[in-house]
């Protein structure tokens, strides 16, 4: 039976063909499930209830497919698509599974291979503006190294330069308005991938020559594999208006990239990422799309992988509810309020906040007793339960 936590087109959930089509193979088993069209998995999302769907170039048109056969997939899909009431937000391109690719591909020492790469992401974003995309995300899968003997890194670095030059420079000679998200991971396929985290991304961008056109894609599964906290990767990405779009799923620290359905492992990580997307603390909130980039576990069949789909939905809405229900608590805000001391006259938050030639003057001149300050304790072990009994249902009444 629905309820009031079934996703809406409101909600701009997404997911990738590669998302729902998987097919529960592995590196030591065979697909486990039939392979679906991209027509099928249209179908199968608009009654799931998701917002879009987004692709590689080859989710769609098989690699090497002649004009006329990769016209009329295009065609039928976006008849699909637009029959079922979804849109394509997102198109990225597949540089990653050709063997062409086995050394890198912006980043390949043959200058050949780079070209090609270059090449094969124009006729994907070609691709994605057909089909209406705005954003194209970039992952850099086979982008690194086993063996650091092969190339000095920097030279690497300057060809995934180069690459994106190319790229933007021609993208703004079409006329188009299109937004690049740069996807980071630190391992896997390769040992070591070159701009591991989503910090690292931040500072390539300001290196280009169009940084305004690229942001960032950061995914929960690549930043929690290091034991990284993916909050504090959108964090510094939001912060500077660089967060282009998001990879929703999750993760075990350590693990292998498990793709696993959104809040499937740390709850609670995935609550203060849901609070902070949706500003229910009172910052602005993320405009984009919500895309699930995980797939359905290996036991399942076809039913199994809408039933992954609707859960990681599900589970967003619901979180979501509660985030807002935890943002909405008194004591949660008065003990928020109590350490921020805005109420206080000494306010030495506007002094920071003002900045500019006499603020440390200002700052040398006031009088601040820090032993007063540190016998305080700030009740942050009372704020977390209060979380975990907002999470556990039994603090809050929680609705969409």
């Amino acid at each position: 039976m629905p309820d009031a936590f079934d996703p809406t087109p409101a909600d701009r959930f997404t997911f990738g063909l590669w998302t729902v089509g998987n097919r529960g193979g592995d590196p030591f088993g065979l697909p486990v499930r039939p392979a679906l069209t991209p027509v099928q998995l249209v179908a199968g999302l608009a009654q799931a209830g998701a917002w879009g769907v987004n692709l590689h170039d080859n989710d769609l048109v098989p690699f090497g497919a002649p004009a006329a056969e990769r016209d009329r997939i295009v065609a039928e899909f976006r008849r699909a698509v637009a029959d079922h009431g979804l849109c394509v937000p997102m198109a990225t391109t597949n540089l990653f599974s050709h063997p062409v690719f086995r050394d890198g591909a912006f980043t390949a020492s043959d200058p050949r291979v780079r070209a090609f790469a270059v090449q094969k992401a124009m006729r994907g974003i070609e691709l994605g503006v057909e089909l209406g995309a705005e954003t194209v995300v970039f992952w850099g899968g086979r982008e690194g190294a086993e063996t650091d003997a092969c190339r000095d890194p920097r030279d690497a670095i300057r060809w995934y330069r180069e690459c994106m030059n190319a790229l933007t420079h021609w993208v703004r000679g079409q006329g188009w308005n299109l937004r690049f998200a740069l996807e980071a991971k630190p391992n896997e396929p390769r040992g070591d991938i070159y701009l591991a985290t989503t910090g690292h991304m931040l500072h390539f961008i300001e290196t280009l020559d169009h940084p305004e056109m690229c942001g960032v894609n950061p995914e929960v599964a690549h930043e929690t594999m290091p034991g990284l906290s993916f909050l504090h990767a959108v964090a510094q990405a939001m912060e500077c208006g660089k967060l282009f779009h998001v990879d929703l799923n999750a993760q075990r620290i350590g693990k292998f990239d498990q793709d696993l359905r959104f809040g499937s492992e740390d709850l609670k990580g995935a609550f203060f990422l849901v609070r902070m997307l949706e500003g229910t603390g009172g910052r602005p909130a993320y405009d984009g799309p919500r895309h699930f980039d995980a797939h359905a576990y290996r036991t399942e069949d076809v039913d199994g992988v809408w039933d992954f789909a609707r859960g990681c939905m599900r589970t967003y809405r619901i979180l979501a509810a509660k985030a807002r229900a935890f943002d909405a608590d008194p004591e949660v805000r008065a003990i928020l309020a109590a350490n921020a001391h805005a109420d206080e006259p000494l306010d030495c938050a506007s002094i920071l906040r003002a900045g500019g030639a006499n603020a440390a003057a200002r700052l040398s001149a006031l009088s601040v007793d820090p032993e007063a300050i540190a016998a305080r304790g700030l009740r942050y072990e009372r704020l977390d339960q209060l979380l975990i009994e907002h999470l556990m249902g039994v603090r809050g009444g929680v609705h969409a």
